[in-house]
């Protein structure tokens, strides 16, 4: 655990470098920390509070019992411009049923995220990127959080049950949400 306190601090550090990593559509692999149809030992989700740029809080605290996928993505990155139209479409489907997609915009500005949001009539919570988010999320990937999309599955009991790293498409991202509702299974 301490290797990835230094990391973190160190990567935090080199914020200049990420853009030139981001931008240069470094790419990782699928990474699956869990399966929620089983009683395995997953990480609780990271605690956040932020408030997304139409101005309203998302917070944790309001997200219990709910199943979510917090999505870092960016403007300028092809995969990701890929993915949202489906990620729109399942919120659209989804939401009543008390699923969330949070979007944490890396490397923008707000006046170019708000265009964007507007462009692509983005439909679920979106923030702003900032070191505190990063720093919850970055221990449940290896290094970090170096490439984007990455996505945080969190199931309905408020564990992070995969993460994924590249886009998806919308019959992915549809099983994966349905596995996110189910409760997890005790062992006998």
């Amino acid at each position: 655990m301490g290797n990835v306190c230094a990391i973190l601090k160190y990567l935090c550090r080199m914020k200049q470098h990420f853009t030139r990593f981001f931008k240069a559509g470094l790419i990782s692999s699928f990474l699956f920390i869990g399966s929620a149809s089983v009683a395995l030992a997953l990480p609780p989700a990271p605690r956040f509070t932020a408030v997304t740029l139409d101005g309203k809080p998302v917070a944790t605290d309001k997200l219990a019992g709910k199943a979510y996928i917090v999505n870092f993505f960016a403007s300028w990155c092809p995969p990701c411009r890929g993915e949202i139209p489906d990620m729109v479409a399942l919120q659209s489907k989804y939401a009543a049923k008390g699923f969330t997609f949070i979007g944490i915009a890396v490397n923008e500005t707000e006046p170019s995220m708000r265009a964007f949001i507007k462009k692509s009539n983005i439909n679920y919570p979106v923030v702003l990127v900032d070191d505190t988010l990063v720093g919850a999320f970055n221990p449940l990937v290896e290094g970090g959080v170096r490439a984007i999309p990455t996505s945080f599955v969190v199931n309905s009991s408020g564990k992070v049950t995969q993460v994924i790293t590249g886009a998806r498409s919308k019959e992915v991202f549809e099983k994966i949400i349905l596995e996110a509702f189910r409760k997890p299974v005790a062992p006998k």
